[in-house]
């Protein structure tokens, strides 16, 4: 059976087709306008990449809401974030090069440290002293397998808690999994997407959840808590991977933790959903999955973590990623749908999304009304 081809990679752009463009958040008129020009507040962590991709001496670029970052790993294993342009010639500086632990651009050797200040011009400054120049720092930690910078106002990062998961740390950690994709959705479908399961159909193969019924909705503050009556992974090939003896699986709680989503399947399979929004079409998204009622299949017995993840890496292969890549190309086909339709009468059911939705654009209000005017140029 061949793949299925991803709509962006056949849809001819906007200004071909002879159609307006979707409008932007100000200029939206409704709901689904609004959220889906909405960006996400830059004061939160973002995971951007895997701990173990970013060697050290090694330089590359990220990019949260058209914002580019240079991201680079000093000689001393220790990671750091600049605005990714070079003061002199505007080069990115992550087509440079990492030389101790400072950043150089590779047109005329501007040299700059962790913290975005120039401490080095190779060349005659022609009788000048060395401009005092900083580019913009990001913090940066490192946490379950995942880089995650802080894009807002830095002194603000060490008052902003990460996603905390306790089952990955301390002296037994639970087997976990990670997978991402980098889809041509706004980060909203993606939202809307892992947390509305009227979808059961796109996945009728593998079945990660079926006849589901929504049993609970609340909103607390910046979350909307959700919960379905549904059969959990009945697929004939993800039934085998989860111990059913030891696992309820006739109900999942999800809940929209703005900017993060996660789910939880009787405290022995739980997820996380991380995206990072790269500009109004374009997100790029961790799933972070980890297992207490997961197995071998065929066998009765619990297998210790060391056993399981490498089993997990063959789970991920053969049922996670195919799963996800059905829900890559119905998001990449929605924001196709969208650029054509933005302006068609909504048609949602599910109150649910509607929270979403709701959360997500008075986040993005909230923020617009606060965040210094430089703020407003780089994400507004």
């Amino acid at each position: 059976m061949n793949k299925p081809i991803s709509p962006s990679q056949h849809t001819p752009p906007l200004t071909q087709i002879g159609r307006p463009p979707p409008p932007s958040f100000e200029q939206a008129k409704n709901r689904r306008q609004k959220v889906r020009a909405a960006g996400l507040d830059p004061n939160y962590w973002y995971p951007v990449e895997y701990s173990k991709r970013v060697k050290p001496g090694q330089v590359m670029e990220v990019v949260f809401w058209r914002r580019s970052v240079a991201l680079f790993r000093g000689q001393d294993g220790v990671l750091r974030a600049v605005e990714n342009r070079c003061a002199h010639r505007q080069l990115k500086l992550s087509i440079g090069r990492v030389e101790d632990c400072q950043l150089v651009c590779p047109y005329h050797g501007w040299t700059y440290d962790g913290g975005g200040k120039l401490c080095k011009v190779p060349h005659e400054l022609f009788g000048k002293p060395l401009p005092n120049i900083t580019l913009r720092h990001y913090p940066v930690r490192e946490r379950y397998g995942l880089v995650w910078i802080f894009f807002g106002e830095a002194a603000r990062a060490d008052s902003v808690a990460m996603p905390e998961i306790p089952e990955l740390e301390g002296p037994k950690p639970w087997a976990k999994l990670l997978v991402d994709f980098t889809w041509k959705a706004h980060h909203s479908m993606i939202i809307d997407n892992v947390s509305d399961f009227t979808h059961a159909y796109l996945h009728r193969k593998f079945k990660p959840f079926t006849d589901s019924t929504l049993t609970d909705l609340r909103v607390e503050g910046d979350n909307v808590h959700v919960a379905y009556d549904t059969q959990v992974a009945a697929g004939p090939l993800m039934r085998h991977f989860v111990d059913r003896s030891r696992t309820n699986v006739n109900a999942m709680k999800l809940c929209y933790q703005y900017p993060y989503q996660w789910s939880d399947t009787d405290g022995k399979i739980k997820d996380w959903c991380f995206c990072l929004p790269i500009d109004e079409q374009t997100t790029r998204a961790f799933f972070l999955f980890y297992f207490d009622g997961f197995k071998i299949p065929f066998l009765p017995l619990k297998m210790p973590r060391q056993v399981m993840e490498p089993v997990l890496g063959i789970a991920k292969e053969a049922v996670f990623k195919p799963l996800l890549e059905e829900d890559g190309v119905a998001c990449e086909a929605e924001q196709v749908g969208y650029n054509e339709h933005w302006n068609a009468p909504i048609a949602e059911l599910n109150p649910a999304v509607h929270e979403f939705q709701a959360l997500t654009i008075r986040k993005w209000e909230s923020y617009l009304a606060s965040a210094p005017a430089g703020d407003l140029r780089s994400f507004g």
